[in-house]
């Protein structure tokens, strides 16, 4: 399903974020979007944080046998 790969780059990315401000203590969206408090930045957090909530439905979800085969 193309909404699953799209909620799991999301997630990915978000994920990348947070290595990137505990590693480094730098935020890259903060960065690309004018500071943590910018409107842009946020739409980007939540967007992401939706994406993690969609990913949890990726744990409790029945495979198709055909899907595991691919």
């Amino acid at each position: 399903m193309i909404m699953d790969r799209i909620a799991l780059a999301l997630a990915i990315i978000g994920g990348l974020n947070w290595g990137s401000i505990g590693i480094f203590g730098f935020d890259i969206v903060a960065f690309l979007f004018g500071g943590s408090a910018s409107a842009m930045s946020r739409v980007v957090y939540t967007i992401v944080g939706l994406s993690a909530i969609w990913c949890i439905s990726l744990l409790f979800r029945e495979r198709d046998p055909v899907e595991e085969r691919s």
